[in-house]
């Protein structure tokens, strides 16, 4: 499957975005679909994932109550809305894919889009 991640931007301190991540391939509703995100000097770090069908979600803790990750496999895309945010979410947010169940480890990950810049001024 081929991903490609759009949607980032620059944003002011407790403003909104939304991601949006389209797949390619019949078989999207296959995989296990994460969000994860990279700050300058910074490792890569889980944000969310989200199961084959969409039934159950998980946050790491620093984005709990602000973002919601969500799917639509009649459109092979999977989003990432945003909300409240923070100068400390500014970052590469990638979205990757995965056959089994959705994990918060990176390495689990078989399949990454190019990464697309949030930016958040304070």
């Amino acid at each position: 499957v081929q991903l490609q991640a759009y949607g980032g931007g620059l944003v002011q301190s407790g403003g909104s975005l939304r991601l949006s991540c389209a797949a390619s391939g019949r078989t999207f509703s296959s995989y296990a679909m994460g969000w994860f995100r990279q700050a300058p000097r910074k490792e890569r770090e889980f944000v969310a994932s989200i199961s084959w069908l969409g039934g159950t979600t998980n946050y790491a803790d620093s984005v709990k109550g602000r973002f919601t990750i969500s799917r639509d496999n009649a459109k092979n895309a999977v989003y990432l809305e945003m909300n409240t945010l923070k100068p400390e979410d500014t970052a590469v947010y990638y979205c990757a894919a995965r056959i089994g169940p959705r994990s918060s480890n990176y390495a689990n990950y078989d399949y990454w889009g190019q990464g697309t810049l949030v930016t958040v001024s304070s």
